[in-house]
């Protein structure tokens, strides 16, 4: 019973101790999600505006050209991401000027997520009504145009969901990224929960992921109902 008793007191000063390392690790993985799901949607808005124009029901359709992208959009988001962080380091050093820390995750969490932005955008755009880009093509609007001021206002609601998706989807990358010399979260519960058997810091750590989670999917939900 004493040991029993005893563990919600050791718990609790833990968290005293090590929160300000909870704290730290929890706004790199915020820094880390936040500026990778930004350039994975760069990114992938670019291979999206690619692959809408080359696609067969398009705005130029092109079978080959949208054929060699779509297979170049599925070989990225075929690859599992530990492998692909520890396959890019090269790269990553380059970019940055070193494969550890949070930085470098944010390059493999940008190239991990940007083909799976890619078809995420693709898809919202093929949903808006043909009509719709039918009748500003007959005004005469340009692709860039089309693009721009007619399919990305009309997926837009759409597109929030999406990015709510992606950026819940890096949210566990991170975490990933931290058991292979990123940082963060992941980082912090290998660190002082798994190799110091301290599980409760782990759950701490865990019971953040869930919260971040959690208020990613109401703010994306609630800007939706609105937008819509």
């Amino acid at each position: 019973m004493n040991g029993e008793s005893g563990f919600p007191a050791r718990a609790i000063g833990r968290l005293t101790e090590y929160g300000p390392d909870l704290w730290r690790a929890t706004l790199e993985t915020l820094y880390m999600v936040a500026l990778s799901t930004f350039f994975a949607l760069l990114v992938g808005f670019a291979l999206a505006v690619a692959l809408i124009i080359t696609h067969p029901r398009g705005l130029r359709p092109n079978r080959p050209a949208y054929s060699i992208l779509d297979w170049l959009v599925n070989l990225g988001r075929s690859f599992p991401f530990t492998i692909l962080m520890i396959s890019i380091q090269p790269l990553t050093r380059l970019i940055v000027g070193t494969s550890l820390g949070n930085d470098a995750a944010i390059v493999a969490l940008s190239i991990a997520a940007a083909p799976m932005a890619a078809r995420l955008i693709e898809g919202c755009f093929l949903e808006v009504d043909r009509g719709v880009v039918e009748a500003a093509r007959s005004f005469g609007a340009g692709d860039m145009q089309i693009i721009l001021r007619v399919l990305l206002p009309e997926a837009l609601p759409a597109l929030i969901l999406d990015v709510a998706i992606i950026g819940i989807t890096l949210l566990g990358y991170a975490a990933m990224a931290g058991t292979v010399g990123g940082g963060g979260l992941g980082d912090f519960a290998m660190k002082y929960g798994y190799y110091r058997f301290q599980s409760d810091l782990m759950l701490y750590a865990v019971i953040i992921l869930v919260i971040i989670v959690q208020l990613m999917q109401s703010v994306s939900g609630f800007i939706y109902k609105r937008l819509r």
